[in-house]
Formats: C-alpha cells, sequence, structure tokens
C-alpha cells in the first residue's frame, strides 16, 4: 500500500463522498448488487429513482425471483441494455435456490451468479462485505492510469498490469480497502473525469504522475463515442417501450408503427427475442417474458 495516494484520497471522500441510498449504512447486500448492476454504463441520476422503485417493491432476491423475468424487463424502464434485467432476475433466482435467498459473502459464489462478472463480484464482496478486493471499473481505472501511470486513459481493455497495480494499492485492513475501493471510484466520477477532470480539486495532484508530465494527450487507439439515435439499439427501445407500457401481449402492428425502417425493425425484434427479453406467440402476438 502506499498511503501517500491512499491517506489523501479516503480523506477527500470522507468530505465529499455523495449520500446514496446504496451506501447508507442500512443497505443491504441485495440493494448493493442491484445498484451495481444498474449502475454499469448508466448515470447516477437515472439509476436512483428505478433502484428505489425496485427495493421497494422487491426487497430481497425471494421477491423478484418469485415474479416472472418479464416484470424485471418492465420495471427497468429506460435505464438501457435490458437483459441486465434478465441477469438481476437470474440472479435472484439463483441466489434464492442455491443460498436460501441471501446474496452470498463469498467472493466465488457471487462469481457463479449468473450474469456476475469480475468487477461486480469484486463491487458487491467489498461495498456489502466489507472485504478486500480490487475494484476496477472504467472509473478507478482512468484514475490510476493518471495518477501511477502518467497516461489521460487507461488501456481499451483492462490489463493485468492494472490489477496488480490496483491490488498493490489496496490497504490491508479490509473495511478500509473496500472503503478506499469507493473512494477512488468517487475520485473519478466527481473530479477526475474523463473529458474535463477538475484537477484544482483533486487531493492527490502533487502526486499526479500526468499532471506532473504536463497532462499528455492520450495518443492510443481512437476512442469512438457512444452513437445511440438511429442505431439498432434505440430501435430496440422503442418495441421494447410499447410492450413494457401494454397490459398484455400486443399485435404486431403495434410495434411496426413505432420504428419505420422494416428491415432494421425485423432485425432489431428478432434480437430482442434471442435475448429473451420478448416471447413470440403461437396466436401471433409479442410479450414480455413469463
Amino acid at each position: 500500500m502506499n498511503s501517500t495516494y491512499t491517506d489523501p484520497i479516503l480523506d477527500w471522500y470522507a468530505a465529499n463522498a455523495r449520500d446514496l441510498p446504496w451506501r447508507a449504512p442500512g443497505a443491504t447486500p441485495w440493494g448493493v448488487l442491484v445498484s451495481e448492476i444498474m449502475l454499469q454504463q448508466t448515470p447516477v441520476v437515472r439509476v436512483l429513482p428505478v433502484w428505489r422503485e425496485w427495493t421497494e417493491r422487491w426487497p430481497t432476491p425471494a421477491a423478484l425471483a418469485a415474479e416472472p423475468s418479464g416484470e424485471a424487463v418492465r420495471a427497468w424502464g429506460r435505464l438501457g441494455y435490458p437483459r441486465r434485467a434478465l441477469r438481476l432476475h437470474a440472479s435472484a433466482r439463483a441466489i434464492t435456490d442455491r443460498h436460501g435467498g441471501e446474496v452470498p459473502s463469498s467472493h466465488d459464489d457471487l462469481l457463479a451468479l449468473p450474469g456476475i462478472g469480475a468487477y461486480t463480484a469484486a463491487a458487491v464482496a467489498s461495498f456489502a462485505f466489507r472485504q478486500r478486493h480490487a475494484v476496477l471499473d472504467t472509473n478507478v481505472r482512468r484514475v490510476l492510469a493518471r495518477l501511477v501511470s502518467g497516461a489521460e486513459y487507461p488501456p481499451k481493455s483492462q490489463t493485468r498490469a492494472e490489477v496488480t497495480l490496483a491490488e498493490g494499492l489496496l490497504p490491508p485492513d479490509p473495511p478500509t480497502a473496500a472503503r478506499w475501493a469507493v473512494a477512488v471510484m468517487e475520485l473519478g466520477a466527481l473530479v477526475c473525469t474523463a473529458r474535463t477532470p477538475r484537477c484544482v480539486d483533486c487531493p492527490v495532484l502533487a502526486q499526479c504522475t500526468w499532471h506532473r508530465n504536463g497532462r499528455p494527450a492520450y495518443d492510443g487507439p481512437p476512442r469512438k463515442g457512444q452513437t445511440y439515435a438511429g442505431t439498432d439499439r434505440q430501435c430496440r427501445g422503442r418495441l421494447l417501450a410499447v410492450l413494457r407500457d401494454a397490459d398484455g401481449p400486443v399485435e404486431k402492428p403495434a410495434l411496426d408503427i413505432v420504428w419505420s425502417d422494416a428491415p432494421q425493425r425485423e432485425r432489431a425484434l428478432d434480437a430482442l427475442i434471442a435475448d429473451g427479453l420478448v416471447d413470440p406467440l403461437d396466436d401471433g402476438r409479442y410479450a414480455l417474458p413469463a
């Protein structure tokens, strides 16, 4: 551990951390797991109202597992990437069946849940159970790239060197390590942002290799911003919105009317069916999965 980095960032977090419900002392491991899935590629401001609705309606994994997966898709609303709703539903059923309805504290057991990858398993083990794990999301990777490696952005894909670096910075005490993990993440979200970092507010500005070297511009492969308008993803969202808003199955014309490009619309609908987000019924209608 390098206290040159950790102590100032932990002090900064103590004074500047956002008041988020999944960080509250009474937050359940289930609430933490739901937040981690929802926050993937989605801003906090969009997640907050949906997270509150979910945890009020389904305060336990068993509560969600008892309902059809289509209800999870419906309640997901416009968070985007709705396959995450199916993964959460599948995880809720696995937690109910394998772990008596309690989110497991073991990192290996978390990793074995449907749709739970290395990041989410480490995050839940750290944030819900105060364990010692390297938690590497986009924000953390960017902070460490600038602070230690002197690069404006981390590599496109996570490397073993990044994991080794993150593990080397972990405080030895598990609860402190868990707090460090969320503190670095918060620093990346609020100060060391991707496009307009607020270096003047950074608690480790004097130690930052990137800043000390004159903030050299990124010189790696082109970083392409995500587009949305006119994409298959937007088309899928329009089709799913029809099904979410309907009280039951819908006729095909109700789907056709929301997207004028017929080949793209059919391609998107086929993809939704293949992903298990839409059920084609024998009578020609379409519905959310049962």
